[in-house]
């Protein structure tokens, strides 16, 4: 049998697929309950309005969002934060620009490495040797 703690309560729980104690679940899923309902009643609201409204967190909301059981297809107000810089978005996990910059540096990190790798390629090469030998 395996025992985990709750990450949401911290109690002993018998491990599941969702990570959670029981009654962290079913709190979780009337708070997905709950936002679920007022988006039916108010499809032009944005997450700020839903967390206040329904008392689930903004976090919470984003991550039902990103789970895909919140569908922001027919919300277009409703957006979440980029997790780089905190801009709304509605799809993916970063904002275009972040993305951008992301493999902007990652580019230039593989160049970088590149060009290190063929600097010391070339000063170990075959005249290395003799150069070792004639310094002793």
């Amino acid at each position: 049998m395996n025992l985990a703690n709750c990450p949401q309560c911290g109690k002993l729980y018998v491990a599941n697929l969702r990570g959670m104690c029981g009654n962290c679940i079913k709190d979780i899923d009337q708070q997905y309950e709950r936002c679920n309902q007022y988006l039916r009643e108010n499809r032009g609201t944005t997450i700020t309005e839903l967390s206040e409204a329904v008392d689930v967190s903004i976090k919470q909301i984003s991550t039902f969002i990103r789970e895909g059981r919140i569908s922001i297809a027919n919300a277009p107000n409703m957006g979440y934060a980029c997790e780089v810089c905190g801009t709304p978005i509605r799809e993916n996990n970063m904002c275009e620009p972040c993305r951008t910059r992301l493999t902007k540096d990652i580019r230039n990190a593989y160049q970088d490495d590149a060009a290190a790798k063929e600097t010391n390629n070339t000063s170990h090469g075959a005249y290395r040797i003799v150069d070792k030998y004639r310094n002793n």
